[in-house]
């Protein structure tokens, strides 16, 4: 094989991993509303969750790319799946960038310790990186309080990474690695989504959690700068990659489903009307669109080019957009079938919607890119 062709094989496992396990539960974990248990473990099996992991403590040693095509694949076959990997890469790139404890790293690596993050809050909402949580000294540890309005895989993680006000510094934010069994954390309800329903993003309070200090991560009162610098990229591309993958997940079976079904009487398939195909067309151009913008967004950001935070903000607002429209036209071009469970589009609908509200919303993002194209500080 070329090795210029070749499939990595972190791609290839994935496949396998896919095809056994995940597509032929992504209907029961959307209806049942389940976390998808067995396709994380799968995943952790064949050393997918250690994908970024650094290779010293047994991970592959991968980065942006290789988890936005993870991430995009996954998101075709089950968005729920996608989003607890997604967050589950950003909480070990924070571990891995900051040092954080080994032992925690080996098993990451290993498939045996699952991660999140902890940082949305109900006082600062889409301003994540403001949390309004605090963070005190007490009796030589440190205490926690905080009301997290969401954090993914809520009660079936391993460790939350956790944002707060500084401890004693000057900034605007601290981060800390939380073990998901310290006493004081609660999850007041479980979730209950209009989509991504198997993702268990439910709401965390912490009430006089105890903390070790050496459980800080990065420096105090540097949170800000690791959401931006090492966060940001990450959560950006592997969401958007999310929208992406089900974006072209319902275009094709939007596109099957139009080739497949006929009008009897006239003796015509739906892909025979030009209407049809004109919807058809615009769902593959928004779809090729957004993968195009997620591959040039990649290589700025490895070629650091001078575009690259721009990118960066663009291309989960574009994503997010695209898809909510990309499966609109889905459930139009496909008519009365599909509010019909087995068709599938109706889930992709669901999924879709997600992306625009996810912090920082698109809203944000749009404030953010335009102060940006106009050469303003992005927070000033």
């Amino acid at each position: 094989m070329d090795t210029e062709t070749a499939v990595p094989v972190y791609l290839e496992k994935l496949e396998k991993v896919i095809n056994e396990v995940i597509a032929p539960s992504a209907i029961e974990v959307d209806e049942k509303g389940i976390f998808p248990r067995a396709g994380i473990e799968a995943l952790g099996q064949a050393g997918l969750l250690g994908l970024i992991s650094a290779k010293d403590v047994g991970g592959m040693g991968e980065g942006h790319r290789a988890a936005t095509l993870v991430i995009k694949r996954l998101a075709r076959e089950c968005a729920s799946t996608a989003m607890i990997v997604c967050m589950h890469y950003v909480g070990t790139v924070v571990i891995e960038s900051m040092n954080g404890p080994r032992d925690v790293r080996e098993a990451i690596a290993v498939g045996q310790h699952l991660t999140t993050l902890a940082f949305s809050e109900a006082g600062s909402r889409s301003h994540f990186w403001a949390p309004v949580s605090t963070a005190i000294r007490s009796n030589g540890s440190v205490q926690l309080d905080a009301k997290k309005s969401w954090a993914t895989g809520a009660g079936q993680v391993d460790s939350y990474v956790w944002s707060s006000r500084p401890l004693d510094a000057e900034g605007a934010s601290t981060i800390w690695l939380v073990p998901a069994k310290t006493s004081g954390l609660k999850i007041p309800a479980p979730f209950n989504g209009l989509g991504l329903r198997g993702n268990y993003s439910s709401p965390v309070t912490a009430e006089n959690v105890m903390v070790a200090p050496t459980a800080m991560l990065g420096k105090d009162g540097d949170g800000f700068n690791i959401m931006m610098g090492t966060v940001l990229p990450y959560f950006q591309l592997m969401t958007a990659a999310t929208s992406a993958g089900i974006m072209e997940a319902a275009t094709t079976k939007a596109t099957a489903h139009v080739s497949n079904t006929n009008l009897q009487h006239i003796a015509q398939a739906l892909q025979d009307l030009p209407t049809i195909r004109a919807y058809i067309a615009r769902m593959r151009i928004k779809t090729d669109l957004v993968h195009a913008l997620l591959l040039d967004t990649l290589n700025a950001l490895e070629q650091n080019q001078p575009n690259t935070m721009l990118r960066i903000l663009e291309v989960k607002a574009a994503a997010g957009e695209s898809a909510t429209e990309v499966t609109d036209l889905a459930m139009r071009v496909c008519g009365g079938a599909a509010f019909r469970k087995e068709l599938g589009v109706e889930r992709h609908f669901r999924d879709a919607r997600a992306a625009t509200v996810m912090a920082p919303t698109t809203d944000v993002l749009y404030d953010f890119i335009g102060k940006a194209v106009c050469g303003m500080p992005l927070f000033g």
